[in-house]
């Protein structure tokens, strides 16, 4: 990896209570935070919006085919309520998933609570962005994150034909 780029990332929450202002979203600058600290990421977009596939879709589409961003962390919309649609809205939207990122932010979470198994987030590629569901909690996603945090550069820089090797620490 090129040690000197610095790969931009989108942070996008779904509420509806947070796109109407009637809630702090947490999670979303807790991901910010957390993504800048590794030192390989800058956050430059982040947005909150209605948990409705045509606005999340609509975000995702430009972030990726306009802003061309390198990542792009979603918040919420990843459970059983009748209102969490993230994963049926993104999969479409996706050339390529990447199953053992959700896998392994599963199997940490499982660690801490059964509820885990209860995330039904995925991740994958759109063209050149690494595009990943995280659980809506602060708590939730930024234990998620934390999973698969030390990978995500490496896996952003073969995506846009890094040659490193993956075996190489």
């Amino acid at each position: 990896m090129t040690e000197e780029r610095l790969f931009s990332c989108g942070v996008l929450t779904m509420s509806d209570k947070g796109a109407l202002g009637e809630r702090e979203d947490t999670s979303g600058p807790q991901l910010k935070e957390q993504i800048e600290a590794t030192g390989s990421f800058q956050v430059t977009e982040y947005t909150i919006v209605a948990d409705h596939p045509e606005q999340i879709s609509t975000t995702i589409l430009s972030w990726v085919d306009n802003k061309n961003l390198d990542l792009i962390l979603t918040t919420g919309g990843t459970g059983v309520s009748p209102t969490d649609q993230t994963p049926e809205t993104i999969l479409p939207l996706l050339d390529k998933e990447i199953p053992g990122i959700s896998e392994a932010m599963r199997a940490a979470s499982m660690k801490i609570t059964p509820k885990a198994m209860l995330s039904r987030g995925v991740a994958g590629i759109r063209k050149s962005t690494l595009i990943i569901n995280l659980p809506g909690s602060e708590k939730g996603a930024q234990e998620n994150l934390a999973a698969v945090i030390k990978g995500l550069a490496h896996a952003v820089d073969k995506i846009n034909g890094g040659t490193q090797d993956c075996a190489t620490p």
